[in-house]
């Protein structure tokens, strides 16, 4: 702190890593990537970036997701059973970024040079980040629009062999001028999805997915399942740990996530 005990203004700027003009990587996120390929395991990773297990699998779960390939993905086999690896997409984000980062702090240093008070320029930097509560979030694109007299049925693609049905107003789709090869962001609340250990079953559900359970996380009541989709693509579903128990559910063993198409929420960014 300076003697006068004043703080100074100071110029400060964050790096995101963007992709068709959405905010797709910032530095925390790459700083977890770059630790994955260092060390080939998360639970290293996570060590070495200062965040917990789960923390570090939430977010490279929320980074393939939000991505159109993953960037990490599980590996089988080894003397210790496995572990994690980027993929080939991966390493090329990571060069990316820190390439752009190198041109990014190179410019803010020739930029501080420059300006010695922000006092009187107003709103120098503005960034919108969205921040939701809904656990899942994936980015899509539409691919199908189906009106109705009130409602409108939207076919969101999430990957190259997942697709979501989802339901919306017709005023919604109107308002957030919604059309076909329109990219979107799908928000799904952990609760309003519902798990069957039949992969078969028959449901008044749209929306029907099978995965593998990659993790549960048990709490007091309620316990946290994650399941992969395949494609890098993972959903989170909370349940009684009642449930976990009748169900019999476990790690590696094969689930149907179903939910209504009407608990989507879609935003753009």
């Amino acid at each position: 702190m300076p003697k006068d005990g004043k703080i100074k203004n100071q110029l400060q700027a964050n790096l995101w890593l963007l992709s068709e003009n959405q905010a797709a990587f910032a530095s925390d996120q790459v700083g977890l990537l770059v630790a994955i390929g260092a060390c080939g395991s998360i639970s290293a990773a996570a060590r070495e970036t200062g965040i917990s297990y789960k923390t570090a699998w939430d977010r490279i779960d929320a980074i393939n997701n939000m991505s159109d390939q993953p960037l990490v993905i599980r590996t089988a086999g080894g003397a210790k059973g496995g572990g994690t690896a980027l993929t080939e997409y991966g390493v090329q984000i990571i060069q990316g970024f820190q390439a752009l980062e190198q041109e990014h702090t190179s410019y803010m240093s020739r930029l501080k040079a420059k300006i010695h008070s922000l006092k009187d320029i107003a709103n120098f930097v503005r960034i919108g980040s969205m921040q939701t509560t809904a656990r899942n979030q994936f980015r899509g694109r539409i691919i199908a629009v189906t009106p109705g007299a009130v409602n409108v049925v939207l076919s969101v693609n999430i990957s190259e062999n997942r697709a979501l049905s989802v339901i919306i107003t017709q005023e919604s789709y109107d308002r957030l001028r919604l059309k076909p090869d329109m990219e979107v962001i799908a928000l799904i609340k952990a609760s309003a999805i519902m798990i069957s250990t039949d992969i078969t079953v028959a449901t008044s559900a749209c929306n029907n997915l099978v995965g593998e359970i990659s993790e549960i996380t048990l709490g007091a009541v309620n316990s946290d399942v994650v399941i992969d989709l395949g494609d890098g693509k993972t959903i989170s579903a909370i349940v009684t740990n009642l449930s976990v128990e009748a169900l019999k559910l476990k790690i590696g063993g094969k689930v149907c996530a179903f939910f209504k198409a009407s608990s989507i929420i879609l935003a753009l960014d």
